[in-house]
């Protein structure tokens, strides 16, 4: 059945009473998961969420060299313009809309940040560019753990990432970027490429780098190159937008400074990251404990609010217990931690949702705000009317049809005298809103749909195929300015 969808655009909030701030967050993969390769699933996904008060996701979109959106950049320079699998969607569009749709925020996770492949010799990417391999003090290719790596510290490497990052945040209603174990990063055996030797020697009067890559002021030198990138990558996020924010998600410090370069420290004394998720993964309580508290020590008093905790709660095999989940996260908010992430979503659903629902159950029982978002409910959820709802009215001859539809079946009318549908709203807040309609195409329906949005003191005209395959689920009839109140929207 056909349903019209309203969403409030990104530019104003909701400012609401005094409510409990947490960030209840979640990862979404492509990998032991299938969400991301259906929109009905990703729908289904975005809707068991919003039932537990999850209220941001980490969806990926950089993959062993592949986006996950669809992607200029990556066709202009290596005719790659997705991953493979999801050839002909969009996954990251579909992920935006069901996830706003149901009040949740979306940021982006770049996962394999520097790292362009897995155990493939760095793919089509130092196939095409082996000037941006990052290279040992051997003189080989610099893989670590099974993932090779380019230079974090060669400027090309660093232009080429941001310019997927910016070109992403052009295209898509987000609400911020996300970094992590790998962005920035660069594993500590690495540096020795030409490229990054030239940059060392230019600053230190022609000396090379020392070979022993454990070297303290060599070690200090290629962080600090890292640490220079995540402002720069910061300042171009911010550049599209000030309320997108910049998290991410580092391997704990000092392990991560010592073994990756990652010097989240001084990212915080810097106030680089707006939300700091660094990995505590750990399968039992002691040795969390010991990881949350010596992250803690290296949180300043006035970045507490934007530090949160990276919960394991699935890995191959591993599932984390109830009980161990439930421990973590009290553990989190006896030290004032005020949210966490959990990898991964399929976590959430294994064994007939006993996670998602033990948290829905308990520590995320009530909705929450996100507690770097102030007082404002940043994503409100989108308000539905069907044709059944009272905000609906029909004139004309209209006919409900055994037509698989939203729920279930759809309205239609081959009368050729007029007949309409018109949808009301109570619109919360005088703002833009964006105007969506919920269609099944089909041969037999007609391709020169008449849709009117009215404005505030406007109405705006639009003509959608009802016959065209790709106008399936939500789709966009466009952008309106809207006062409050009971208000006519579309018809």
């Amino acid at each position: 059945m056909k349903k019209i969808l309203l969403t409030l655009l990104i530019l104003l909030s909701i400012n609401i009473k005094a409510q409990l701030k947490e960030m209840r967050a979640v990862w979404v993969t492509n990998v032991d998961s299938p969400v991301l390769l259906s929109d009905e699933s990703i729908s289904a996904a975005m809707d068991y969420l919003a039932s537990i008060n999850i209220n941001v996701i980490f969806p990926v979109v950089w993959n062993k060299g592949y986006t996950l959106f669809p992607s200029e950049v990556m066709e202009s320079i290596f005719s790659k313009p997705i991953w493979p699998t999801v050839t002909g969607r969009d996954p990251l569009k579909q992920i935006i809309l069901e996830a706003h749709r149901n009040g949740i925020e979306v940021i982006p996770w770049f996962e394999f940040g520097f790292s362009p492949s897995y155990s493939l010799n760095g793919g089509h990417i130092l196939a095409a560019f082996p000037s941006w391999a990052g290279k040992n003090n051997q003189g080989q290719l610099l893989v670590k753990n099974g993932f090779d790596w380019m230079a974090g510290t060669n400027p090309e490497v660093q232009n080429f990432m941001i310019s997927l990052i910016t070109e992403l945040l052009d295209n898509y209603d987000v609400d911020g970027v996300q970094g992590d174990d790998r962005l920035p990063a660069m594993p500590v055996e690495g540096g020795y490429d030409s490229v990054t030797v030239a940059i060392y020697k230019s600053e230190h009067n022609g000396a090379a780098p020392p070979q022993n890559y454990e070297d303290t002021n060599w070690k200090k030198w290629r962080a600090d190159k890292l640490t220079e990138f995540f402002a720069r990558m910061k300042d171009s996020v911010k550049s599209k937008g000030d309320h997108l924010i910049m998290s991410v998600a580092p391997s704990p410090y000092p392990w991560g400074f010592d073994n990756y370069l990652q010097d989240s420290k001084t990212w915080l004394q810097q106030h680089i990251p707006e939300n700091m998720i660094p990995q505590l993964y750990r399968d039992n309580l002691s040795s969390y404990q010991f990881e949350l508290l010596n992250a803690l020590n290296y949180v300043p008093a006035d970045e507490k609010d934007i530090f949160f905790a990276g919960v394991l709660g699935k890995a191959g095999s591993y599932v984390i217990t109830p009980k161990l989940l439930l421990d973590q996260v009290g553990l989190n908010r006896q030290k004032g931690v005020k949210g966490e992430s959990i990898f991964f979503y399929e976590a959430l659903r294994v064994n007939d949702n006993q996670l998602g629902d033990t948290l829905a159950a308990t520590f995320y029982a009530d909705d929450a705000l996100l507690p770097y978002r102030g007082n404002n409910d940043f994503r409100p959820k989108a308000e539905i009317v069907n044709e059944e709802d009272s905000g609906a009215s029909f004139i004309g001859n209209w006919e409900l049809r055994p037509v698989m539809g939203y729920k279930p079946n759809v309205y239609w009318t081959n009368d050729t005298n007029y007949a309409e549908f018109r949808w009301d709203f109570d619109v919360p807040a005088e703002a833009w809103y964006d105007v969506y309609t919920f269609l099944v195409p089909n041969t037999i329906f007609t391709a020169n749909a008449n849709y009117t949005i009215f404005s505030m003191n406007d109405s705006i005209n639009v003509v959608i195929s009802q016959k065209n395959s790709q106008n399936k689920r939500w789709v966009k009839i466009g952008t309106a300015y809207i006062t409050t109140g009971n208000k006519t929207v579309v018809k």
